[in-house]
């Protein structure tokens, strides 16, 4: 009994951290703040407890929809009153500027001269004086703009005409025949096979990944290994 009881409290866990986490929506570690990223460990811990409470498994559930309702609303305030978001989120804080170290912004930030150098580092700035500005972004993130001289070259300072880069779509993977994919680009499999037979492949099931550039008029395959 005790065994049913832990299953039925887990599947209750999962599903309600699996609805909680879609309405709160997707974000990458790197662009939580503090407060997502404190709230995200505090509602894991409290689905754990869900999942083995078997006396009164409705107390870790009202507090698990109690934090992901507070952490939902931060979220529309912030999308209806902008204004809220520098005391919710925080604000960026510029940390260097024109060969310039603010030493009460990086006390601010809460950072030292190794830990920013470091995350110049990560950006791939090892040498400070190809840095125009520095910014301390309020997810924990260092955001750097080159001095004009360091950053890197693109067609336009060269005044080359760059052509458009087009995404691809996925027409088969791992040996499957992606049907949904070649409608949307006005294709058929009798196309592909074709396509595939010109090449030399008797069938889909010797390519590993085919992508098609519908701009280009171009098939890519990559073989199985």
């Amino acid at each position: 009994m005790d065994i049913l009881k832990v299953l039925l409290t887990t599947l209750l866990s999962v599903i309600s951290l699996f609805l909680i986490t879609k309405i709160m929506g997707h974000k990458q570690v790197a662009q939580l703040d503090f407060f997502d990223y404190i709230n995200g460990i505090t509602i894991g811990s409290i689905a754990a407890e869900l999942a083995t409470e078997l006396e009164a498994p409705y107390r870790p559930l009202i507090s698990l929809l109690t934090y992901g309702a507070v952490s939902l609303f931060l979220n529309l305030l912030t999308r209806k009153l902008p204004r809220t978001r520098k005391y919710i989120n925080g604000t960026p804080t510029i940390l260097m500027n024109e060969g310039k170290l603010y030493r009460k912004n990086l006390r601010q930030a809460k950072l030292d001269l190794s830990e920013f150098m470091l995350l110049c580092r990560e950006q791939g700035y090892f040498d400070l004086e190809e840095i125009q500005t520095a910014i301390f972004e309020h997810n924990g993130k260092l955001s750097v703009l080159p001095k004009a001289a360091c950053r890197p070259v693109t067609p336009d300072d060269l005044k080359i005409p760059a052509k458009i880069t087009h995404i691809g779509a996925e027409v088969i993977m791992d040996g499957r025949i992606m049907g949904e994919n070649l409608s949307r680009m006005h294709l058929d499999t009798a196309w592909l096979n074709a396509e595939l037979s010109a090449r030399g492949y008797k069938s889909a099931a010797e390519i590993f990944l085919g992508i098609y550039y519908k701009e280009e008029k171009r098939l890519t395959l990559y073989n199985r290994i």
